[in-house]
């Protein structure tokens, strides 16, 4: 994947409350507590959050594009129909996250919790998982294209209806993995295989 194009200096600023269609751009944002939000249409452009807890919040349609998230508390963010582009995403937790009928391109996953989530009819491309439990997560009818997991526990993730393309699993724990059939079209060594 890509990584994000931003700035070496940004502008930190504090945020109490987001708003529909708002966009935040060229930002900082640092060890804010945002649960529980609702706003449609949020765009995040060239922004480095760190800490930023926006765990239960309902952001359809989030857009993020050239973003670094690193600790941030993702767990159970509802962002369905959402567009990550250029992001990496370090040491957050996203349990429950529900990124369905969105799109993912040229983004990473280091090191993240990302277990019970959703990417359901989600489009994926350029995207790396590495060291992520993705434990009962849901990839169904999902498409991915140049996805690599590295060292990620899939243990009773599901891949029914997933259709891989250029795809690469090396080191996972597969253990009870609903729709095997959809791993055509992955790589993987051979004693995962």
């Amino acid at each position: 994947p890509a990584a994000p194009e931003l700035a070496d200096e940004l502008e930190a600023v504090e945020i109490a409350a987001l708003s529909h269609d708002e966009r935040i751009a060229e930002v900082e944002l640092a060890d804010l507590s945002l649960a529980d939000q609702r706003a449609n249409g949020l765009t995040f452009q060239a922004a480095r959050l760190s800490g930023v807890d926006l765990s239960g919040s309902r952001l359809e349609h989030l857009r993020i594009a050239d973003g670094l998230l690193t600790g941030c508390n993702l767990a159970n963010l509802s962002a369905r129909n959402g567009h990550l582009r250029k992001v990496l995403i370090k040491d957050g937790r996203l349990t429950g996250i529900d990124l369905g009928a969105g799109s993912l391109t040229d983004v990473t996953f280091q090191g993240c919790r990302i277990d019970l989530a959703s990417f359901s009819s989600c489009r994926l491309e350029r995207v790396a998982f590495e060291d992520c439990p993705l434990t009962q997560t849901d990839f169904l009818e999902a498409r991915l294209d140049s996805v690599r997991l590295h060292r990620c526990d899939l243990t009773n993730a599901d891949l029914r209806g997933a259709r891989l393309k250029r795809c690469e699993l090396r080191r996972c724990d597969l253990t009870g993995l609903q729709g095997v059939e959809s791993l055509r079209g992955a790589a993987m060594e051979w004693p995962d295989i």
